[in-house]
């Protein structure tokens, strides 16, 4: 198989991306080890649950699902425009951020991670809105846009939401499929789901946002010409899925429709990759 990418991002662009991804690892790699270590401690012995009702009554109110197009789009300027609910969502956050989680039980903190990440992503978007993507906010000298920020605090630790994903999530449940559960705000992302996680029905949402993903043609599409044109998180993150082009191929296979599926199984063409930064809004 042929990798071609020349779509999506233009090369000096992901050049720019990947000298910035080794500087930030060069630097903080030893960082970010020790940040994976202090949330590794669970409780799995706890009946303990963390109340997520304020981000489903958020999610209820301003997450505009059914679009034609496919994709979940959010209501930030309603949100905005609402004070109450707005107070609502920086409540929710400060009682997040006074637990803490490792003493919970690793499908309490794997629900209470994602819809932290989530419902931080709307908060720190909406402090800037309007705006016309995510990557038009943030302090970061790496990359634009505000994962890199520090704008959370937990059991005394500062956390960005680059910590979140890529510091807790990532390496200590080793699941690909979170990436079809932490939402950027963006297009190109998939979907915001409808419902809050927690640990009853983390799995179900995973599989869906997976299935969701790759049959929506932001996830896998077949252009004119026969290539396939797949979500660049299958680039940007292509250690998660088998560490390869094969390995990425296997796992749309795995969640492709019949006809999807059909054509990935023959596929033996040019990879391409693209991603939509404008701001998932109505």
């Amino acid at each position: 198989m042929r990798t071609n990418r020349t779509h999506g991002p233009r090369a000096g662009v992901r050049q720019q991306w990947a000298a910035a991804c080794l500087a930030a690892f060069l630097c903080c790699g030893a960082a970010a080890n020790e940040i994976t270590e202090f949330w590794q401690s669970r409780d799995d012995a706890s009946t303990a649950s963390v109340d997520h009702s304020a981000w489903q009554a958020i999610l209820d109110g301003y997450l505009r699902t059914g679009h034609p197009s496919g994709v979940n789009r959010f209501d930030y300027a309603a949100l905005k425009a609402n004070a109450e609910d707005a107070a609502g969502l920086a409540d929710y956050l400060a009682a997040l951020q006074a637990i803490d989680p490792r003493t919970h039980s690793g499908p309490q903190q794997l629900a209470y991670w994602i819809n932290f990440y989530n419902a931080l992503t709307v908060h720190v978007v909406l402090a800037d809105y309007p705006i016309e993507s995510i990557r038009d906010i943030g302090n970061s000298w790496v990359l634009p846009g505000p994962w890199k920020d520090v704008n959370a605090k937990v059991a005394g630790q500062e956390l960005t939401l680059d910590n979140i994903e890529h510091d807790i999530l990532r390496p200590i449940w080793g699941d690909n499929r979170i990436h079809y559960a932490v939402n950027c705000a963006s297009y190109g992302c998939p979907n915001l789901l409808p419902q809050a996680f927690t640990a009853a029905n983390a799995e179900q949402l995973f599989e869906q946002g997976a299935k969701d993903h790759i049959n929506h043609p932001r996830g896998a599409s077949f252009t004119d010409d026969g290539d396939l044109q797949v979500s660049s998180i299958y680039d940007w993150f292509q250690e998660d899925f088998g560490d390869s082009e094969e390995g990425v191929l296997m796992h749309l296979m795995q969640y492709a429709d019949e006809g999807l599926a059909e054509r990935l199984q023959s596929f033996d063409g040019d990879m391409t990759f693209e991603y939509d930064w404008k701001l998932n809004a109505p």
